[in-house]
């Protein structure tokens, strides 16, 4: 089980969504994907297994992974501060793997119907999604 965690600016969610895999799962490989250094560092820090920064990096690995996880701002253009190309936009939505994405809002997309809650709760949310996903045996 492959799963990549996609982030860019400051990193700080890639980090959050890495820390909270680790304390649930030892045994599955995490792919730190950032759209720059800094995010990658910080997403290898707090545990993951592997990292890789930019462009490239991101469209190669988009479908060699089962699950993606990362801000909603990964599958829309230009989003990040223009950090997420659309290369890379196109990538991840076109990506067979699941993707489980975390609502925010900067990046000018509101879902409706999704409750405003902090961002670690989403997190958490987004964790006990990605576990129900493994445990479901017609993912595997």
């Amino acid at each position: 089980m492959r799963i990549a965690v996609i982030d860019g600016q400051g990193g700080g969610i890639g980090k959050a969504i890495v820390e909270r895999f680790r304390q649930k799962f030892e045994d599955i490989e995490i792919i730190a994907l950032g759209t720059n250094s800094l995010a990658t560092s910080l997403m290898l820090k707090a545990g993951a297994d592997e990292g890789a920064t930019g462009e490239n990096a991101v469209i190669y690995n988009a479908c060699r992974v089962d699950i993606i996880l990362g801000p909603i701002g990964i599958i829309c253009a230009n989003s990040l501060l223009g950090e997420l190309t659309p290369l890379m936009a196109k990538a991840v939505a076109e990506s067979p793997a699941k993707k489980i994405l975390i609502p925010i809002s900067k990046c000018n997309v509101t879902v409706a119907g999704i409750e405003a809650k902090p961002i670690p709760n989403y997190i958490d949310d987004a964790v006990e999604i990605a576990k129900a996903m493994i445990k479901d045996e017609d993912f595997l």
